[in-house]
């Protein structure tokens, strides 16, 4: 019987399995936690003298599944023995009850079997586990098996022979035997560390794999805590999952403990399985923890982070550095990634010549070149990064020292991985802050153009050779960026020089006319456009006002920019009407692209080579506008080849878009120009303009006319403001194209500055015409040019009564200078030709050449007319000696 006892306890009371009456403090316990008992299965019962049962155990009853008021009374041999052993069953009883002891196995049946015996017929039940009847009381199912039986004599009070009689099943015994040996087995030899936890927390038992990590042997681990294994925070926090788990019973998976293993400084990674652990009562005796060293798992597991890491940050910098064709933007896009993703502080030096455009700065090769602060960041601090001793603010020129570990990443364009440690290192500056840093030359295209630096403080994670591998790639990225920008940048800088150089140097000065002007360059990423204007003064104090568009961006839009400005002051020079002027335009704009490189590439030849499918040349387009404007008769023609129209603003008048026909843009051909002449009153405001003025991503063209038309309303008096209005007032910092906007106020000349007449074809209109000049000029008060002026008038018409047709008109200007022109209805231009010594004429207009400022010839409706320019006296400017010009031709 399994019957013991044993002291009471708080956790003993009424309830649970034990039983039994209290006396002077003991009770009767049975089932103690733990016992083996609670395994295995034991019953005892005795024998009367007459060879039947007389008392049967509650153990009895659960083991044989037979209740003692079945049991009682029976032949033990007839009831659970098996027919074909029950005679030598017999004999055997007969021996014990003769008082001999007997020990040995015997199968038995329970009743319940339906094998036809007696036992049978007997009423089944079912008995509860404290032996009473259970929930199915009335009925057993009867059970079969092999039992070991230790029989001892006994007597009864009246002298005679009895017996009790232990029982143990034989099966469940040899069961627990077998558990036994195989939870000793995989307890040893488990590869994993094993541990046995009492209700007290300490250690019970502990397994060999577990005691060759922390040392010592196993019994050697009894009584330990945790403590006694891992650090302070992490025991901790084992003793409360512990507690925990013996409290509540939920189990714990895969927790993560950290600590060094005994007799090492390495941090060791362990996965930690904690449950409850029960007696075959059910009661808790403690906590089963198993413990798996991850600590490779660990390290793979962060390898693989860093992996995953670096590789995030080599797309990130793919999607993030080189956005902008801006050398600071840039490198701050560096840095932007790489801090605090990769690192805690970073920097970004240029060499300072690149920057300025020198393609090999002295020092270069050496390390020792200036170098310019373009960028810097910090997840700790916001104080520049220190370098040779002292801070460096961002924007600031420096220089390393030629033994320091970034002049030597410069000159051998090899990384550097310099520890807090080093002499004259960054930590040393920041007080120990830093702990290593990277320092990485920037290298595009086998050209060291700057150095990165990284550095990481204190508990952060040193740089390891994955790290230095993944910032050299990103500083090569980045390398290649700043360097296509920087290149970019030059080239840019380039174009906008030959721009601006093709543009009209300071304010430009015309007759009759109160010119501004601005030009706005598009920014870095939209390159230089093809955006002109121009302001030519013609003869006759006349002026032609040119505002043109390549289509395109860059140097080629640039360099056709020049040579159509270039051939439209050829062809303005040659006086020919603005129509003309365009279409001459139109041809050459149509040659530009030529492979063979003629300009003027015969319409026939191109569509030849259309025909034939080899037509190579580039399609150079721009639109144009050209206006003449006659500062006598205040009267403008206009010719527009595609631009946009311009805008007239009439005092005391709202702003008006002029209807010219905008024709096709140049390069385009097979169409016409037409021309339309407006006159302008005085004070008048004429703006010619660009598209980047009034269109862009955000503002459509219609909406930035009715905008740029409004800003004309009401102009200020001076001409400047106007234009510095508009630009403040339109969105014009777009960037997106370059901006020309060129604005005349009509000032034409008084009527007291022009003296006009007409002579009849008579040899006396020769003198008439020299005393109406004298005349006219006294009345100026430009007395000291009559004299030449007489001699110059005088040979012009003499040229008209000769050679021209017609009537002849004499007309005298004033303004910044004397013009004076000579009008007949001839067709034929003069041709100034070198006199031999023998001829008698053909010197009148060498003299002319000799004796004015500039002369010349155009074409007018009616004829044609000849002209000459004179300085006025106070201009400085001195004239040549009348008798030394006529010597000079002899």
């Amino acid at each position: 019987m399994s019957e013991i006892p044993a002291k009471a306890t708080e956790q003993d009371g009424p309830s649970g399995d034990a039983r039994g009456e209290a006396a002077d403090d003991v009770m009767w316990q049975s089932s103690p936690p733990g016992s083996i008992y609670d395994y295995i299965k034991v019953a005892s019962f005795s024998i009367g003298p007459d060879g039947l049962i007389d008392q049967w155990s509650r153990r009895a009853e659960r083991l044989f599944g037979v209740s003692a008021e079945d049991a009682v009374g029976r032949d033990p041999i007839e009831a659970f023995v098996p027919p074909e052993l029950r005679s030598s069953g017999h004999r055997k009883m007969a021996e014990i009850l003769d008082g001999r002891e007997w020990t040995g196995s015997v199968p038995f049946r329970a009743p319940g079997q339906p094998d036809g015996s007696e036992g049978s017929e007997g009423p089944e039940r079912s008995v509860g586990p404290d032996g009473s009847g259970g929930p199915e009381a009335g009925s057993f199912k009867g059970s079969e098996g092999i039992a070991e039986v230790y029989v001892m004599p006994t007597e009864t009070e009246d002298g005679e022979r009895a017996a009790v009689c232990i029982v143990v099943d034989v099966r469940a015994l040899r069961q627990i035997e077998t558990d036994l040996a195989a939870s000793q087995a995989i307890f040893g030899q488990s590869p994993f560390g094993f541990l046995l936890f009492g209700t007290d927390l300490k250690v019970q038992r502990a397994n060999r794999r577990f005691a060759s990590v922390f040392g010592g042997g196993v019994d050697e681990q009894r009584g330990r805590t945790v403590h006694d294994y891992l650090p302070r925070h992490e025991a901790d926090r084992m003793a409360a999952a512990l507690k925990r788990v013996l409290e509540t019973g939920d189990s714990v998976t895969d927790m993560q403990i950290v600590g060094p293993a005994p007799g090492s400084s390495d941090r060791r990674h362990w996965s930690i399985n904690l449950y409850r652990v029960h007696s075959g009562s059910g009661r808790p005796i403690g906590v089963a923890g198993l413990g798996t060293d991850v600590t490779r798992r660990h390290a793979a597991a962060r390898e693989a982070a860093h992996a995953r890491r670096n590789l995030a940050l080599l797309n990130e910098a793919g999607a993030r550095i080189g956005n902008s064709l801006d050398l600071e933007t840039t490198a701050r896009e560096l840095l932007d990634v790489t801090v605090p993703g990769f690192c805690d502080l970073a920097s970004v030096d240029l060499y300072q010549g690149l920057l300025d455009g020198d393609e090999t700065p002295p020092g270069l090769a050496d390390g020792s070149a200036e170098l310019r602060r373009v960028a810097f960041a910090s997840a700790v601090s916001d104080a520049p990064f220190p370098d040779g001793g002292h801070p460096v603010d961002v924007g600031a020129v420096h220089r390393f020292a030629f033994t320091s570990p970034c002049a030597d990443a410069l000159r051998t364009a090899r990384p550097r991985l310099v520890s807090g440690a080093d002499e004259g290192s960054a930590s040393r500056l920041t007080g120990g802050l830093i702990q290593s840093t990277l320092v990485v030359p920037m290298v595009a295209h086998d050209t060291v153009v700057g150095l990165a630096q990284f550095s990481r403080t204190k508990g952060s994670e040193p740089f390891g050779e994955r790290d230095r591998a993944l910032a050299v790639e990103l500083a090569a990225r980045a390398a290649v960026c700043i360097d296509n920008a920087r290149l970019y940048r030059r080239e840019h800088e380039r174009a906008l020089i030959l721009q601006r150089s093709l543009l009209p140097p300071g304010d430009p000065e015309a007759s009759g006319l109160d010119i501004a002007c601005r030009y706005l360059p598009g920014n870095a990423a939209t390159e230089v456009g093809g955006d002109w204007f121009d302001v030519i003064e013609l003869p006759g104090h006349r002026t032609a006002l040119v505002v043109g568009d390549v289509m395109g961006r860059g140097l080629r839009a640039a360099v056709a920019m020049g040579e159509l400005r270039t051939a439209v002051r050829t062809l303005a020079l040659l006086d020919l009407e603005p129509a003309e002027v365009l279409s001459a335009l139109d041809e050459i704009a149509r040659g530009l692209g030529d492979p063979s490189g003629t300009q003027q590439a015969t319409r026939a030849a191109r569509q030849t080579r259309s025909a034939n499918g080899t037509d190579l040349s580039e399609v150079y387009l721009a639109t144009c506008v050209y206006a003449v404007y006659d500062a006598v008769t205040r009267r403008c023609t206009f010719a527009n080849a595609g631009h946009l129209p311009p805008v007239l603003v009439e005092p005391d008048e709202s702003p008006l878009m002029l209807d010219v026909p905008p024709g096709m843009p140049l390069g385009v051909g097979g169409e016409p120009f037409e021309e339309v002449e407006v006159e302008l009153p005085e004070g008048a405001l004429l703006a010619l303009y660009t598209d980047g003025l009034v269109e862009s991503r955000d503002h459509p063209l219609d909406e930035g006319l009715n905008a740029f038309v409004r800003a004309l309303d009401d102009p200020a008096p001076a001409l400047e403001d106007v234009c510095d209005h508009v630009l403040n007032t339109l969105d014009t910092h777009h960037g997106e194209d370059d901006i020309a906007l060129l604005m005349a106020r009509i000032q034409g000349l008084p009527a007291d500055a022009v003296g006009d007449w007409t002579l009849p074809r008579d040899p006396k209109s020769v003198g008439r015409a020299r005393e109406l000049a004298c005349e006219q000029l006294r009345t100026w008060d430009l007395e000291p040019l009559c004299d030449t002026t007489e001699l110059l008038v005088s040979e012009l018409v003499t040229n008209a009564l000769r050679y021209g047709e017609g009537d002849i008109r004499l007309r005298l200007l004033l303004d910044r200078s004397l013009v004076c022109e000579v009008w007949d209805a001839g067709l034929v231009q003069p041709r100034r030709r070198r006199a031999r010594d023998t001829d008698e004429g053909g010197r009148g207009l060498q003299l002319v050449g000799l004796l004015s400022a500039a002369w010349g010839s155009r074409r007018t409706p009616r004829g044609k007319t000849v002209w000459f320019e004179m300085p006025l006296p106070d201009s400085g400017v001195q004239p040549m000696d009348a008798a030394e010009a006529l010597l000079s031709l002899f």
